[in-house]
This record gives C-alpha cells, sequence and structure tokens, in this order.
C-alpha cells in the first residue's frame, strides 16, 4: 500500500495499538502531514481494545476544530466502522522526551518559553471545552527552538460531545491525583501533567521515582517531591515554587486559572532591559496589554507576536524623527514616550498605546508629522504593512476594524484639543 486515497505514503512515523502513522503527502495541496491510518484487521481481532479504537474516533471528532498556533492542527478525517483515517499537520522536530534527560536539557529560559507556549494552548483548548487528559513528553511537539505544539486529542475529554467519554486513559507517569481516583477531570488535571513535565524538562528527572505501578500511583497521591533545584542548582527558588505549585496533590492547590499560571511564567522569564534577546512571552504578554488589540484572541496575538520587529529601547531615544519617511507601525509594550511637533508638546503615551497609525494607513512613502521619543526604557513592537499582509485573514480584519477605531478616538481629540486652543 503506497496511497490512500489523495495522500501519497512516504514511510513510517510510527505504530499504536490502533494502527499506524506514515509521513505523507496531500496531492492536492501539497503539503506533508502525519496520516494515522486505523488497521482494520488489528480492529476485528476479537482481543482488541474497543478503547483505542474510541481514542481514534474522539480525535476525528476534532477535525478542523482546533485552531491554535500551539496545537497540531487535525486537519481532516474518514472513519467508518472499522477503517479510517485522521491527517494531522507534520511537526518535523519530534517531541520533548530528547529534552528530557540529563545532558540533554534546555536553558532554564529555553525551557521557561515552552512552557508559556504550553499555557496558551491548554487554556485555548480548556474554553473549548476540551481537557486533553493525556499531557505527556511524547504528546508536545517541536516545531524548532521554543515553538511547540500540542498534539494527540484521543484521549481528551469533550464538553460537547453527545456520548459518555471513555475513562481509564492516560499515562499512569503524568496522571494528577484525581485522574488516579477516577474524579471528574477539569482543567486541574491538565495543569498537574504539564507539571510533571516541566519537572522532567528543568531537571531530566522524574518527580514520582518508583519499581512498581502500585507504588508509583501512591507516591502521586500522598508523596510530596523535591524542589527541582535539588536537581539542578542552577534554577530558580521561583522555578520551585511554580512546578511544585502545578503538581500540587489538590485542584484548589494550584492556579486557578491557566492564565494566572502563565502570567507567573512570563514574569520569571523576563531578560534584562539590555538584552538583545526578547522571549515570546514578554511580546505576548505586551501585546495583551494593548487596548486596541482587546477584540484579538489568543491566536491571533501569537500570530503578530512573529510578525512584529520586537525591541528594547533606551531612554532618550528618537524611534520617530518628523519629516523623515516611514510606514512601520509601532506599539508600546512598556514604557512611555512623548510625541513632539516642532518642539511643540502634542501628546504622552504609555504601555498598551500605539503611534504611526497615519502613516501606516496611507499607502506610499510619506513624511512622519511628529517626533516620538522614549522617556523611560521602553519595549516596542514595530510592525510593517507588508508583514501584517501575511497574518490570516480574521486576524488581518480585526487588526484594521482597532486601527479605524483608534484613528477615529486620536482625531476626536485632536478637534477638542483645537477647541480648547481656540
Amino acid at each position: 500500500m503506497d496511497r490512500i486515497g489523495k495522500f501519497q505514503l512516504r514511510g513510517v512515523l510510527g505504530k499504536g495499538a490502533s494502527g499506524t502513522v506514515y509521513l505523507a503527502l496531500d496531492t492536492f495541496s501539497g503539503n506533508t502531514v502525519a496520516l494515522k491510518v486505523l488497521d482494520s484487521e488489528v480492529v476485528r481481532n476479537s482481543g482488541f481494545e474497543r478503547t483505542n479504537t474510541a481514542q481514534f474516533m474522539n480525535e476525528a471528532s476534532l477535525a478542523g476544530k482546533l485552531k491554535h498556533p500551539h496545537i497540531a492542527s487535525i486537519l481532516e478525517a474518514s472513519v467508518n466502522e472499522d477503517s479510517g483515517y485522521i491527517a494531522i499537520e507534520y511537526v518535523p522536530g519530534g517531541d520533548l522526551s530528547q529534552y528530557t534527560h540529563p545532558g540533554r536539557l534546555l536553558s532554564p529560559q529555553n525551557a521557561i518559553q515552552i512552557a508559556f507556549k504550553c499555557c496558551g494552548a491548554l487554556d485555548y483548548a480548556f474554553r473549548q471545552g476540551i481537557v486533553h487528559r493525556d499531557i505527556k513528553p511524547a504528546n508536545i511537539l517541536v516545531v524548532s527552538g521554543t515553538n511547540i505544539k500540542v498534539a494527540d486529542f484521543g484521549a481528551a475529554y469533550l464538553a460537547k460531545a453527545p456520548e459518555t467519554q471513555i475513562a481509564d486513559i492516560g499515562s499512569p507517569m503524568y496522571m494528577s491525583p484525581e485522574q488516579i481516583r477516577g474524579e471528574p477531570l477539569g482543567h486541574h488535571s491538565d495543569m498537574f501533567s504539564l507539571g510533571v513535565v516541566l519537572y522532567q524538562l528543568f531537571t531530566g528527572q522524574k518527580p514520582f521515582v518508583a519499581s512498581t505501578l502500585e507504588e508509583l500511583l501512591a507516591k502521586i497521591l500522598n508523596e510530596a517531591p523535591l524542589a527541582p533545584s535539588s536537581h539542578r542548582p542552577e534554577l530558580s527558588k521561583e522555578i520551585d515554587r511554580i512546578l511544585l505549585r502545578m503538581i500540587a496533590k489538590t485542584p484548589e492547590q494550584r492556579y486557578p486559572t491557566w492564565a494566572d499560571l502563565a502570567l507567573d511564567i512570563a514574569k520569571i522569564g523576563r531578560l534584562s532591559v539590555y538584552e538583545s534577546a526578547i522571549p515570546d512571552s514578554d511580546k505576548f504578554v505586551a501585546l495583551k496589554k494593548v487596548r486596541l488589540l482587546g477584540h484579538l484572541d489568543d491566536a491571533e496575538l501569537w500570530e503578530l507576536v512573529q510578525k512584529g520587529r520586537w525591541s528594547r529601547v533606551p531612554t532618550r531615544t528618537v524611534i520617530v524623527r518628523e519629516g523623515e519617511t516611514g510606514r512601520s507601525l509601532f506599539f508600546l509594550g512598556s514604557g512611555r514616550v512623548k510625541v513632539t511637533k516642532q518642539g511643540r508638546l502634542l501628546n504622552l503615551l504609555e504601555a498598551g498605546e500605539c503611534v504611526g497609525e497615519m502613516s501606516y494607513v496611507k499607502e506610499g512613502e510619506i513624511a512622519r508629522q511628529a517626533t516620538v521619543e522614549s522617556m523611560d526604557d521602553v519595549l516596542l513592537a514595530e510592525f510593517e504593512p507588508e508583514a501584517l499582509d501575511e497574518v490570516s485573514l480574521k486576524c488581518r480584519y480585526q487588526f484594521s476594524q482597532a486601527l479605524l477605531h483608534s484613528l477615529v478616538d486620536r482625531l476626536a481629540l485632536a478637534d477638542a484639543r483645537l477647541i480648547q486652543a481656540g
């Protein structure tokens, strides 16, 4: 067999209980995909666990429904009683398992960025009514660097599903205490599982070590793990605090929401203002604070994070000079700037505001009408029109609408000031 429908099979990526995962070419789109194929002979075997088929069907039902930059897209599915396939976005960099062993550990800063992005992905899924229930290193795929995608939603609990959900699933090492006890699961269970993954990612060690399954489950239920810094002394006490809170024994002891956890992770991930590298978590948090972008969802904000040119600007630095040409639009992630024209103060702007709307909206190179200078150290995001043309249509529409509203507000403010001056 070298072809399934429109998919040309290129090689085997892996085998599971219910079938095989192939590297395949979608001959219609030209895209490379990971194709999960349900093995009909295995399914017909009387000894086959029906749970495996249910998990396959569960994941197939999510085709086209999860759209987030840090979730592997389930592109399409075709399933009948004893055969079928699921086409999933192919992610080439392996999974996080490769970075959970001593000698292959990532830097704490890179691990922090991965942790932040996992939070965003699982928060998005939870807001769609989905609890993953099988978070482990093998289910977090690496695109490149710190860019990851959460995958394999076969075990997920779907709040909107019409049928009873499958139970008794998950990987024992990463199960939360409430999952072991068979209790109803919410986002706190995924938070515990992610905490175990991150413990390994930061230390190269497992938080709970046992020689038998019974002993392992007992330790997860009752034993407090060692602080991560006891395995890797360079880790800060803040990392200890966050990871140990994630793997606390009860949901109430963990973070109330994914957003609370993500913000705590972002705080410890911030670099010195004088360093050139700016972590993606700082960029995302900065755009999240921009009032103008309030109608964009997290997936759209992540698109902007990747399209911006980011910099840290020292105090008393000219960002835009009156009379010079340029079409860039700027957002202030932190700090303050002053806007002047011919030496006269026009405005003071703070974090969350933007400058350069008029030049951005007008086609062609035009002269800037005012000078913008930093009053503090400023985190700055610069967007060229060409870069924003590459974002999704929905993101571009929301962005354009927000920009028009901002222009109307600025013009109204200018009119009011002219009236006062007259």
